[in-house]
């Protein structure tokens, strides 16, 4: 799940909107959805799942979407900020670190479920 989360995080601007439009979700999913899993990183972590070395990574990305969420601009929440925003683009490099130290590499994003 942490990994799916990364992998879409990772993914570039043009993919996460494509993502974004199938499920008919905002932009703000995707941080949302890493949230969601990252609060598991420790774990996996304990469990030899995640090498040690990616948890500062995952902390930082977890870092910038505090940051985004805490500034009052909408516009860093919009299918086109995912192309143009600082705070974006720094999550996505951080994510490619994550997924390349862990050896993964780009997968197709995930299905997600929505229930509404």
């Amino acid at each position: 799940m942490l990994i799916e989360a990364v992998v879409v995080v990772a993914a570039p601007a043009s993919d996460q909107v494509a993502w974004l439009d199938q499920y008919d979700v905002p932009p703000d999913e995707i941080a949302l959805g890493f949230d969601d899993a990252f609060r598991l990183a420790g774990r996996l972590v304990d469990e030899g799942q995640l090498s040690r070395e990616v948890l500062p990574l995952l902390q930082m990305i977890d870092e910038v979407f505090i940051e985004m969420s805490q500034v009052t601009d909408v516009d860093r929440w919009t299918r086109e900020a995912l192309a143009t925003d600082a705070g974006w683009g720094r999550a996505w490099q951080l994510a490619r670190e994550v997924l390349t130290a862990e050896g993964d590499e780009m997968f197709p994003l995930p299905g997600i479920r929505i229930v509404r």
